[in-house]
């Protein structure tokens, strides 16, 4: 049974260095807010195994990209099946957390989705523009992403890459969710700038678009990041479903809006280990 106060094991990476952005200072403070509610310890990725059986959760934070430390998560993932450990967000995310193969699915399924292909003879599927993005299948925070021109698509390695278009558009907005409640949306100031981010206010057609990824995703509890582009067109394309451990940007908003996304995330936390213990 959970304590009075639920222990949470809030698994981050504070040494990784990201680009354009200090994951540290957020779990710094995400964590010390949730501790008003919750027992709370950190740990690296690589120590969650052996230290989640004493905790009621384990909450996976800014853990840095999974190519990082690929056969801890993968144990992580496996002893956490076995053991019934509760996990937050829970591991049947079909985002992020499973590779990028649900890129190609509902692309295929006929979403909004930047068009993205993994075979060779694919490639006719894709617009014929100057530039593509060529990018790992288990990658995160641009790493491996490569830009290429047409003429060498055909002789690319596409074993555990995916290969879409070079989308011209006039900003990126994410949209973030905690369980399936929006909670707050931020753009891009500039293409060129990509972090540097504003508050953005989305229109109910932009809601209507982030939630349709957030139902096909399924999970009743987590904070999701819906990452879209705006196309010249107008247009939102979807560039990534963060179901992992998606960095929150909190910094940039308004102290009000903070307060209510730490106010939706004790609740999710709440209920989620009070179903556990019910189940």
């Amino acid at each position: 049974m959970p304590s009075r106060r639920p222990r949470v094991l809030y698994v981050t990476d504070l040494a990784y260095e990201a680009k354009g952005r200090r994951y540290c200072d957020e779990d710094i403070r995400l964590s010390a807010r949730l501790r008003e509610d919750f027992a709370i310890a950190l740990c690296h990725p690589a120590e969650a195994v052996a230290l989640m059986d004493a905790f009621d959760l384990v909450m996976v934070r800014n853990s840095g990209p999974v190519l990082g430390y690929r056969a801890a998560y993968d144990t992580f993932r496996t002893e956490a099946a076995r053991r019934g450990t509760l996990v937050y967000n829970p591991l049947t995310g079909r985002g992020d957390m499973a590779g990028k193969q649900y890129l190609l699915d509902l692309s295929a399924a006929g979403f909004p989705v930047v068009p993205t292909v993994d075979r060779p003879e694919d490639l006719g599927a894709l617009p014929v523009v100057d530039e593509y993005v060529v990018k790992p299948r288990e990658g995160a925070d641009s790493i491996g992403l490569e830009f290429v021109t047409r003429d060498r698509l055909p002789r690319l390695v596409y074993e555990g890459m995916l290969v879409q278009p070079r989308v011209d558009f006039r900003y990126e907005v994410s949209f973030c969710f905690v369980d399936h409640t929006f909670q707050y949306a931020l753009r891009t100031v500039a293409p060129e700038r990509r972090w540097e981010l504003e508050p953005y206010e989305p229109t109910a057609a932009d809601l209507e678009f982030a939630q349709r990824f957030i139902d096909w995703n399924g999970l009743d509890h987590g904070i999701q990041r819906v990452d879209a582009c705006r196309g010249q067109d107008g247009r939102l394309l979807l560039v990534e479903l963060e179901d992992l451990n998606p960095y929150l940007s909190l910094g940039v908003l308004e102290p009000r809006t903070q307060d209510a996304f730490v106010t939706a995330l004790k609740a999710s936390l709440t209920s989620y280990v009070a179903a556990a213990a019910t189940a």
